[in-house]
């Protein structure tokens, strides 16, 4: 630039050296009126600027590829693995950099722990009680396998039971009004209260069935699921008198508005043996919660997973799922144990208080 400027040709200088002239225009437009050492520095600046643009780039790819590996937090090796396995899919990465972008070692990477025979076991046992009770969680499922595997925490549970992608899915609850509820009082001992309600099916044929369900408001024991074609007011009371045969009456009864329980025979029935007769507002089944929950168990666990064929097969199955209910399945208001245990030990707590608190025995 310089020699041009004091009076060469540029097609002499171009020649001499060994450039093409729209190079040396392409240079004037570019370093014009610029020292030495300014050119030089716009070069040095020009290529730490493309150094930039390269880490930038390469920032961006690997906040791509995290984005696409995990999707969001993630501490467990398990899902490190599996982040470094999507990274490797669906980018340019190579397997070092996916490893180090996902804080896993290579050699943990290609070298998965392969499970204990008492771990293969145990998965098995989940899958298998998942698959014959399909709506209880892992809390449940813990509970069942308590006696059977005691040195398993509820945590070890609940990891077999993700990766066997168990998890049940969540039912949306029905949006309702807000309305003035009245509170249920809760019983205070077994025989208390009784809950009563009924819950339809049908067989195979179409033909329709009638089950009565009765519980205890303060153990949660099944006392009774009857199960016919047709349930009269009549029917309901000879039930009651066959299970308090075993149990004995209770002191009061709750139940909706419907005609079997307020039929003559049955109002006659509770004035009979002084039982307090609870009767819902109508359109409040939430009055009646503790079998309205029952209700919800029974339906989920008993009438979907069966087709019925006839009377004799549908009043087998749910004799036995009602045994179930009561001696092995575990309820979350008994303290996660079965109700007949829990009344169980009410009943032999009841019997320790009486023996210790006895006025004659204090006299004495």
């Amino acid at each position: 630039l310089k020699q041009v400027e004091a009076g060469m040709a540029v097609a002499e200088l171009a020649r001499q050296h060994g450039f093409s002239p729209a190079s040396f225009y392409q240079w004037r437009a570019k370093y014009g009126g610029m020292e030495a050492e300014d050119a030089k520095r716009l070069k040095e600046l020009e290529a730490e600027n493309n150094r930039l643009k390269r880490l930038l780039a390469e920032a961006h790819l690997d906040i791509e590829a995290l984005k696409v590996g995990f999707g969001g937090k993630t501490l467990a090796p398990q899902r490190k693995r599996e982040a470094v396995r999507r990274m490797l899919e669906h980018t340019k990465l190579s397997e070092r950099r996916a490893c180090r972008l996902a804080g896993l070692s290579r050699d943990a990477f290609r070298n998965e722990p392969v499970p204990t025979p008492a771990t293969q076991t145990l998965s098995a046992r989940i899958i298998e009680l998942a698959q014959l009770r399909r709506r209880f969680g892992y809390r449940r499922l813990h509970d069942l396998l308590r006696p059977e595997f005691p040195n398993v925490n509820h945590k070890k549970v609940y990891r077999l039971y993700r990766e066997a992608n168990l998890a049940v899915r969540r039912r949306r609850k029905a949006k309702r009004p807000v309305v003035e509820r009245q509170p249920l009082l809760q019983a205070n001992q077994p025989n208390a209260v009784w809950s009563m309600d009924f819950v339809s099916d049908a067989l195979a044929n179409g033909r329709r069935l009638k089950c009565l369900t009765v519980a205890d408001d303060f153990s949660h024991e099944c006392v009774d699921i009857v199960v016919d074609h047709g349930i009269s007011g009549a029917y309901v009371v000879r039930m009651l008198d066959q299970a308090a045969c075993f149990r004995g009456h209770p002191r009061a009864v709750r139940t909706d508005n419907g005609p079997e329980f307020t039929s003559r025979a049955f109002i006659a029935w509770t004035q009979q043996h002084g039982i307090e007769h609870l009767l819902i507002e109508p359109g409040r089944p939430m009055q009646n919660g503790y079998i309205e929950s029952f209700n919800g168990k029974f339906r989920d666990e008993c009438l979907n997973e069966h087709w019925f064929t006839s009377l004799a097969q549908a009043r087998d199955v749910i004799a036995d799922w009602r045994r179930d209910y009561n001696e092995v399945r575990p309820h979350s208001s008994c303290g996660r144990i079965p109700p007949s245990q829990f009344a169980a030990n009410h009943r032999a707590q009841q019997a320790n208080n009486a023996v210790t608190f006895n006025p004659g025995l204090c006299q004495e």
